[in-house]
């Protein structure tokens, strides 16, 4: 289906009577944090890339493989059903020959994208904030959280995290506030956010909040957050293996077999827990 350019605030907070949680039960109490993401609006560039992308999208749609993507995915979205490496061809025609985003068309570009149903409409606004991040800056933020938290699951979560939220908290280190308020949220994905926006930081990690926030969540009873913290551990040992490896000496115990699974999985045996 071919659709016309979005008014970005249009945007609803979530799906359609979908639960902005998806299988983790009801929607729960969201914690303080910063404002919402203001409305951008439309831009010349915004629609250009916007009605190129619902023009080209279409055109690869394969229902038999979208039924298949959506059932992968838990129905958190309908898919078009195209192929991952077609669609990142696809996406990088898209923008050619225009000029580079400024910030508000990149919010632009990213709602108008998340306003549509298809699943692949979301992956070509995170990669395509991806690529333009370095022309966001902190006030992107809330626009990033508020994707965040609208039809949310991993696979657009986990880009949005390591990708734009974690190069926007590097170039301004006043945003460690933020994810001091994200990793207490209880949404899930917001927290997941918080716990895996330094896995590309490598010797730039804070490793205060790197190992504080794995603690601050290591009851968590969702796989996801227990997952997350295994993840950004494991990412980290990567760059300072003792210093994990010295953080699970003490923590084991705190956490749950699976982040600690998850963390060990490069570091060799673990002595027994202290």
């Amino acid at each position: 289906m071919t659709h016309s350019a979005p008014d970005p605030a249009a945007l609803p907070d979530r799906a359609p009577g979908s639960n902005p949680n998806p299988g983790h039960g009801p929607a729960p109490r969201s914690a303080p944090g910063p404002a919402a993401a203001p409305e951008p609006g439309r831009t010349p560039l915004a629609d250009t890339v916007l009605a190129r992308v619902t023009e080209v999208f279409p055109t690869a749609a394969d229902p038999e493989r979208a039924a298949g993507a959506a059932a992968y995915m838990k129905d958190v979205a309908p898919f078009l059903g195209i192929p991952t490496p077609l669609r990142r061809r696809l996406a990088r025609e898209v923008p050619a020959g225009l000029p580079a985003p400024a910030e508000r068309d990149c919010a632009a570009v990213a709602l108008g994208c998340w306003a549509l149903p298809e699943r692949e409409y979301h992956y070509f606004a995170a990669d395509y904030l991806r690529r333009h991040v370095g022309r966001c800056g902190s006030g992107f933020l809330p626009v990033v959280l508020r994707l965040v938290t609208t039809v949310p699951w991993w696979d657009t979560v986990d880009t949005l995290a390591a990708h734009v939220v974690g190069p926007l908290v590097a170039a301004d280190p006043a945003l460690r506030a933020d994810m001091d308020r994200w990793i207490d949220d209880e949404r899930l994905w917001v927290a997941r956010t918080a716990l895996l926006h330094q896995l590309r930081h490598k010797e730039r990690t804070d490793t205060d909040r790197l190992f504080g926030y794995c603690l601050r969540r290591a009851d968590h009873p969702d796989f996801f957050i227990r997952k997350a913290i295994g993840w950004a551990l494991r990412e980290y040992a990567r760059t300072d293996p003792d210093a994990v490896r010295h953080f699970l000496a003490g923590a084991r115990g705190r956490l749950s077999p699976l982040s600690v699974r998850e963390a060990a999985k490069h570091l060799g045996p673990l002595p027994p827990p202290a």
